[in-house]
């Protein structure tokens, strides 16, 4: 009969009815240890990895035991195009179920194509009573055998279900689900206690993936050497410092992205993934309860402006997004050699905040002249209009006091090229000769942002007064107060040094500049110089070109000097011509820019 199954007792084997094991009350020897088939089986050899590099259960080690196994019960693989294998690396057992895992989900919906499941030991299979429940349920329904090479306490485990009459294996299983349960809980909370213990030892690094910039590395023998630190990276260091420098040079952080991407930089996440050796992309977030898969991760501002913005670059210890504190309120550092000093984290900082503003008060991205362009009744931003109805007629920039809440007495708008191409050509005209500067903005040093940091810290602390019920709680709550409280005190001893700012030569025109950007450039540049175009209502009339009578072109900042120097420089024409006019001329007078209507 095909699958009857022999239980050996020293020399003696004694057969059940319909072939199976028939256990006796006077047995003293574990029943499922001695178990062996008289036929052959057909397995599938199961193979499950948490950690891509732990090399103590490594895939070739659960094969190993797999087929060691299947040897002395007379278990099958198979060879070549018809091996029967479920691979499935870097899954946890604690959670995920055997039905998350693709490869041995496949072999779970093709429960005709053999008779066992062959596992290294039971962590390979579950850690879970709910999970085990679930597969135990599974293995009955469909009357198949679960082998564990090497289960509780050393020797092989076999659960043969091919009988539903026989609840003993089902019984069996069951408790050591819950053993495994209960290890795997254990192991948790020991893990979790060593990793809180580590994360307050100075420079070393507890594992898992690095902060991008970082890489672990051996700790240094001045540091003691033992365990693991984190070092700079060098390929990633070199992305980071590509990132600041275009940020200082002016460019947006949305504009960083797009380059980044464009010369096929890889994000932080598919850098791991590659120096890990495995694919690139993966899950992500998308609707509740669904999962967007991806082949690559693109660089993104929201990412760029996180890496920035974190305290890891400045070496810090972070724990849930916040700083870790030795019993001092000092700064737990990760690396004996940050990546940024904190001058120059501050200083990047302060370009993000400057950027994050702007980016909040751009609303149209298509026009020149967003936040120059202004109403000269109230003041107000006037806003490119572009009505849809009209596909033949020109945009127009329009006074957008009703989506204000204001009230304009002569509410303006004009025709949007012919205000585009006036400013073009006024800002052309004072500035386009003059060199252009890179200015860098160099902060020094303030400790106010990392005392802020710690006062909201030590306020949300404060919160908890009280709440604890046992001595060594708020003993524990007050050795945090009174860290908070020594950090607080350091940092309002610390001297501020005042910014300073690093002029430099381009070698290049304000008029090379504009030729070279683009709308978004162009429209930075304005702001930049301090461009401002008031326009009053029009009148009536079939007007062909912009009446110059309705507006007024200043510039206001620090170009004022240059532009005064330059317009001194200009030969004032002549109020009599030199020589008569030609027979025919026609004499155009222009009228100063700004003139009354």
């Amino acid at each position: 009969m095909a699958g009857t199954s022999v239980l050996v007792r020293g020399s003696e084997a004694v057969t059940g009815e319909l072939g199976l094991p028939a256990w006796g009350t006077e047995d003293t020897h574990n029943p499922l240890s001695g178990t062996v088939f008289t036929d052959t089986l057909r397995g599938v050899r199961c193979v499950r990895l948490s950690v891509l590099t732990d090399e103590t259960t490594s895939p070739e080690r659960q094969r190993e035991a797999c087929d060691h196994v299947a040897g002395e019960l007379r278990i099958t693989f198979g060879e070549g195009a018809e091996l029967r294998e479920a691979v499935d690396l870097d899954v946890s057992a604690s959670k995920t179920s055997p039905w998350e895992r693709p490869e041995l989900l496949r072999w779970l919906h093709n429960p005709a194509a053999y008779d066992a499941l062959v596992f290294w030991r039971f962590d390979r299979a579950i850690r879970s009573m709910a999970h085990m429940y679930a597969l135990a349920n599974w293995a009955r329904e469909h009357r198949k055998v679960l082998v564990f090479a090497e289960g509780l306490g050393g020797g092989r485990q076999v659960f043969d279900f091919r009988n539903p009459m026989d609840p003993m294996a089902e019984l069996q299983l069951f408790m050591l689900a819950f053993a495994a349960q209960f290890e795997a809980q254990s192991i948790s909370d020991r893990v979790s206690g060593a990793q809180a213990a580590m994360r307050r030892m100075p420079l070393r690094w507890r594992g898992s993936r690095p902060p991008y910039g970082y890489t672990p590395a051996p700790m240094p023998e001045e540091f003691g050497g033992v365990g693991f630190t984190l070092m700079p990276d060098p390929d990633a260091v070199r992305v980071i410092e590509r990132i600041i420098r275009e940020l200082l040079e002016g460019a947006t952080v949305s504009a960083v992205a797009a380059g980044l991407n464009a010369d096929d930089v890889l994000s932080p996440r598919d850098y791991w993934a590659d120096n890990m050796g495995r694919k690139r992309g993966g899950k992500t977030g998308g609707a509740k309860g669904q999962h967007v898969v991806r082949k690559t991760f693109k660089w993104t501002p929201a990412v760029i402006t996180r890496m920035l913005r974190s305290e890891v670059l400045i070496g810090w210890k972070l724990h849930n997004g916040k700083p870790v504190r030795d019993d001092q309120g000092n700064p737990v550092m990760c690396t004996p050699d940050p990546i940024l000093t904190r001058e120059e984290f501050d200083r990047i900082g302060a370009v993000l905040d400057e950027r994050s503003i702007e980016n909040g008060e751009r609303s149209d991205t298509e026009a020149l002249l967003l936040r120059v362009i202004h109403c000269d009744s109230c003041g107000g931003r006037m806003y490119l209009n572009r009505q849809e109805s009209k596909k033949n007629q020109a945009p127009v920039y329009k006074c957008n006091h009703h989506a204000r809440g204001d009230k304009c007495e002569a509410p303006s708008n004009v025709r949007g090229d012919w205000a585009d191409d006036h400013v073009e050509a006024e800002f052309l005209r004072l500035v386009g000769p003059i060199r252009t500067k890179t200015v860098v903005e160099v902060p020094g040093y303030d400790p106010a942002p990392e005392l802020n940091a710690t006062v909201a810290e030590f306020a949300e602390h404060q919160k908890q007064q009280g709440r604890q019920r046992s001595r060594h709680a708020a003993a524990e709550w007050q050795k945090r107060a009174d860290a908070l409280d020594n950090r607080m005190a350091e940092l309002e001893s610390r001297e501020k040094t005042e910014p300073t700012r690093v002029v430099t030569e381009t070698g290049r025109t304000y008029a090379d500049d504009w030729a070279a950007a683009d709308l978004a450039g162009r429209r930075r540049m304005l702001i930049e110089a301090g461009v401002r175009l008031d326009v009053k209502r029009g009148t009536r009339g079939g007007w062909r070109t912009l009446d110059v009578r309705r507006v007024t072109f200043t510039i206001a900042g620090e170009l004022d000097p240059a532009v005064e120097e330059l317009a001194g420089l200009r030969t004032e024409p002549s109020a009599t011509p030199e020589t008569d006019p030609a027979e025919g001329a026609r004499v155009r007078l222009a009228e100063p820019v700004g003139a009354a209507a």
